[in-house]
């Protein structure tokens, strides 16, 4: 039997039985189950997402039963059998079978969410070994989910008791294709994999920052030091006169704009900022009141509305930004005046969206410590390099003097690319030549990390008699918060993309990010692009309809070819598949619309069905910015291949595609690969992981550096030819054959090793060819885009105002598919996140921040997707590959958006679309239809 320590004289010994063994711990009997396994016993696999029974990612056993870890406290559980997903593989009678299942369907993406849906299917499986798909679904219920959308884990479930053999390692040459098992998918379901919090050096202090408790204040400090002294275990109390370099950091440099802590003499500018980190003994900071802290407090009138924000006279959030607007984008394009004058048929709207929260099932964690003169942060994040620019510039110190060493990322959606944890950690470990360590609560997490822009857009458009698009009008405000994180980002990539993937010959599109009082709007999923089209495929619809024209059919009438200018001018030649996207719909299209209406016809209840479509673009990458990625091969004495590739993998696949990609470009087996990721010691900078580039830039950088490589092997070979050449790397030994036969070999133990410890290394750099846009937005902004098209079908209660959505059908062209079921995970996550956006997720500021009342959708919202996949070759990505990781997010909202007017006729024009809002719509129609107005 082990014995676990105590440090805490209110402690006594307790008999646990985990994972079939007996140990003894020392704890307080109200303290957390779910801290006890991770803290004391070192399960780790139990994951904390909420601390509240919110998000069940911290679900384990107990005698057979699910339960919250979070919500049990220690003491409840003596001499009960307590099971972590550490324990799965010797429980009968599944053993390994459910971990086996995830990774056949590709179930487990980010992984923080893996252990509780492990642990709550098991529960179901051991009571009915033959569930239906409901009672998968209600048994998951309790688990949150933000990246599959829950469909690959409900069919890993079902099919948990499949014969499937485990998978051969692909032939050489015949990866890319392959539907390969995630590579790092094994420590996800085992629940080794090392996330922010799972990871501490034994001496590691604790921080906890004090944040400002009004949307803008001035503030002034009391006795600290008396506090200090006050606190027996406080070791220094960190404030801005506590930064060494230059206290201003942004994720654009050149909008940088955020200080670590609020400045005494500036105030503090949104509610959650940072005004001082307390650092100490764990114990003192966990006990830790922070209304002792000496703080004095004036609250301030806020500006929280982006009307308030742009009124005359408003007070400026950042005096050198005139009238509270961060940036502003533009694209014109012809005369759209003259157009809409001349249009048969023109139709506008004004259209709004909320803020929406990441909601990412691993709250921000991680650890820093000082190492001579050299600082090195542990934390989850999904730019490791621009992590280290920042944090050098903020301690005056060389960037090489910054080690990034990214964790297991659980959930990102773009939050992670902004700094959390990291300024606090640096500056207190730096100070203190101690580790610290910090994990967020979902309370600080939902208070003080970045959201998705809330936007207000008013667009009008115009078409000709025939149904050919004439002119786009489009303007909106983005109410971009305190801070400019990926501000100027939606403002330039929102114009671009405002026409939707369609030939709009006349064109105005204007945008601005607007500050405001209210905590940072950022980076999620999209930049923009899924608010936007909210708007404009609610008003092609309204169109269409106007001109008497099937939706689908207007927009395969309008779609852009290969050699069609987009509205920045751009002739992209190849590699355009938004049209053949749309056909791949029509002939579900044409079924499930005339199901509806003869649904709609004999209908004597209140349930009314719809079907939408929506199209979709996204261009790949930065706009129009440097956007490289750099990746290092190495070729080893044991003839093994190691693979130095920085690209973060937080979830989507980037770790097992850029492999196959490798494998394919070089001639190798994935299995000769070793992957060596993430470390900015170790690796070369593969830019941040967003706007869906990882695939095309990283994957273009790898199949450069590896065909290098396969050059260079070739010249130590001296075989001159490459044609029909086959390289054999195992054994120490390369075994070149030619039109299969053997024509050199080359004993590899003996060669000298270059300064990276290689026998050959190779580097290559990809920035993809994008050029400035002009004063009207002409020019190159992505060299590649992604082209897609979805159709929901719903149910609408017209007396309640629910949706329920019955099928999505999303058609995406990837250009080609490296990883099918990689892909299809992806396209769900992001159905997952439309929805989502569409029915119910609002984010309000100071209100609801936990995820009991912030909604996401469970296992029981999400409906079957159908997936199809067309392959239209980029002549630039790797074996034609484009992104997907937007992609499906942005035109899932507006199908749905687009149903709900064909079952009830009513135009949601704020989103969410939640029942309140759906019910009102419905009984304005019917006063509206009373006065003699028909249907639309």
């Amino acid at each position: 039997m082990a014995t676990i320590a105590a440090t805490s004289e209110t402690r006594g010994l307790l008999t646990l039985i985990v994972n079939e063994r007996e140990v003894l711990v020392a704890a307080a009997p109200a303290q957390r189950l779910s801290r006890v396994l991770r803290e004391q016993l070192g399960l780790t696999g139990t994951k904390v997402g909420c601390d509240a029974g919110d998000c069940g990612a911290c679900t384990v056993l107990l005698d057979g039963a699910p339960v919250c870890a979070c919500l049990v406290a220690v003491g409840q559980v003596e001499n009960q059998s307590i099971t972590t997903v550490e324990g799965l593989q010797c429980r009968a009678p599944l053993f390994g079978g459910l971990q086996e299942a995830f990774l056949r369907h590709g179930a487990a993406q980010c992984g923080a969410c893996t252990p509780g849906m492990l642990v709550a299917a098991t529960a179901l499986l051991e009571k009915n070994n033959s569930p239906s798909e409901a009672e998968v679904m209600g048994a998951l219920g309790g688990v949150l989910c933000r990246c599959t959308g829950y469909r690959k884990i409900i069919d890993a479930v079902l099919d948990v008791h499949s014969k499937t053999e485990e998978a051969a390692c692909p032939a050489a040459g015949t990866a890319v294709g392959t539907r390969l098992v995630r590579l790092d998918g094994r420590p996800k379901v085992e629940g080794t994999e090392i996330y922010g919090a799972d990871e501490v050096p034994v001496d590691a202090l604790l921080l906890r920052v004090i944040r400002c408790p009004y949307d803008r204040a001035n503030f002034r400090f009391g006795d600290v030091q008396a506090f200090v002294a006050a606190h027996p275990g406080v070791e220094v109390v960190l404030t801005s006169e506590d930064v060494p370099g230059e206290d201003c950091y942004g994720v654009i440099p050149r909008f940088a704009d955020q200080p670590v802590f609020a400045h005494p003499e500036i105030g503090a500018r949104y509610r959650g900022e940072a005004i001082a980190a307390v650092v100490g003994d764990a114990e003192a900071i966990e006990n830790l009141d922070p209304t002792t802290f000496p703080i004095s407090w004036e609250e301030l009138p806020a500006l929280r509305t982006i009307d308030e924000a742009l009124a005359p006279g408003a007070p400026l959030v950042h005096p050198h930004r005139p009238e509270n607007v961060l940036v502003r984008g533009r694209v014109v394009r012809g005369d759209v005046e003259k157009a809409l004058e001349e249009a048969e048929a023109v139709v506008e709207g004004e259209f709004e969206t909320g803020f929406v929260e990441h909601a990412c099932i691993e709250p921000e964690a991680g650890f820093a410590r000082r190492v001579g003169d050299n600082i090195e942060i542990q934390a989850c994040t999904q730019s490791p390099y621009m992590d280290r620019a920042d944090i050098a510039k903020l301690l005056g110190i060389p960037a090489e003097s910054v080690r990034i060493i990214p964790t297991a990322v659980g959930g990102g959606f773009g939050t992670k690319l902004d700094l959390s944890v990291q300024p606090f950690l640096a500056l207190a470990a730096w100070r203190l030549h101690r580790p610290v360590r910090m994990v967020y609560s979902r309370i600080e997490s939902m208070m003080c990390t970045t959201k998705r822009h809330p936007a207000r857009m008013r667009c009008r458009a115009g078409a000709a008699k025939d149904g050919k698009l004439l002119a786009l009008d489009f303007a909106a405000d983005f109410n971009t918060g305190a801070y400019s994180s990926w501000g100027p980002t939606v403002a330039a990539r929102v114009p671009v993309h405002a026409s939707g993937p369609y030939v709009v010959p006349h064109y105005r599109a204007l945008t601005r990010a607007v500050h405001t009082n209210i905590v940072s709007a950022g980076a999620f999923r999209g930049f923009g692009v899924p608010q936007m089209a909210i708007a404009q495929e609610q008003l092609y619809d309204d169109l269409a309809i106007h001109l008497g024209i099937d939706p689908l059919e207007f927009r395969i009438l309008n779609a852009l070819e290969n050699h069609t200018p987009t509205v920045t001018g751009q002739v992209l030649g190849e590699g355009v598949g938004i049209r053949a996207c749309l056909e791949a719909l029509r002939p579900g299209w044409r079924a499930a619309r005339a199901e509806a209406e003869e649904f709609n016809k004999k209908a004597t209840g209140p349930i009314r069905r719809g079907v939408g479509v929506a199209g979709m673009w996204y261009g790949c990458g930065n706009t129009s910015l440097p956007n490289p990625s750099t990746i290092r091969i190495g070729l080893k004495r044991d003839g093994r291949i190691a693979l130095h590739q920085g690209a973060v993998d937080i979830g989507q696949g980037s770790n097992t595609i850029v492999t196959q990609i490798c494998a394919d470009a070089l001639g190798a087996r994935i299995d000769c690969f070793d992957l060596i990721s993430g470390d900015t010691s170790i690796t070369p900078d593969c830019g941040k992981t967003s706007a869906s580039r990882q695939t095309l830039v990283t994957g273009k950088a790898a199949h450069m550096a590896v065909r290098e490589l396969r050059r260079a092997i070739l010249q130590l070979a001296h075989v001159p030819d490459e044609r029909d050449v086959v390289i054999d790397f195992g054994g120490g030994t390369l075994t070149i054959r030619q039109n299969s036969r053997q024509c050199s070999r080359v004993p590899l133990g003996d060669l000298p090793l270059d300064q990276y410890g290689y026998v050959l290394t190779v580097e290559q750099t990809f920035d993809p060819p994008t050029s400035p846009l002009d004063e009207n937005g002409q020019g190159v902004p992505y060299a590649v885009y992604g082209f897609g098209a979805h159709m929901a079908e719903i149910d609408v209660d017209v007396e309640l105002g629910t949706v329920r959505v019955l099928k999505i059908v999303a058609a995406h062209d990837v250009g080609r598919a490296i990883n099918p079921t990689l892909i299809e995970g992806q396209i769900e996550g992001g159905v997952a996140q439309g929805l989502g956006m569409a029915l119910m997720e609002e984010f309000f500021p100071g209100k609801g921040e936990n995820l009991h009342d912030y909604l996401i959708p469970s296992a029981g919202d999400i409906p079957a997707v159908e997936s199809i996949l067309i392959e239209d070759p980029s002549p630039i990505g790797p074996f034609g590959a484009k992104g997907i990781g937007e992609q499906a997010v942005i035109p899932t909202a507006p199908a749905i958006l687009n149903a709900i007017h064909h079952a009830t006729g009513v135009r949601m024009r704020r989103v969410p679309a939640t029942p309140d809002r759906i019910r009102e719509a419905i009984l304005a129609r019917a006063l509206t239809d009373d006065t003699g107005a028909t249907r639309g």
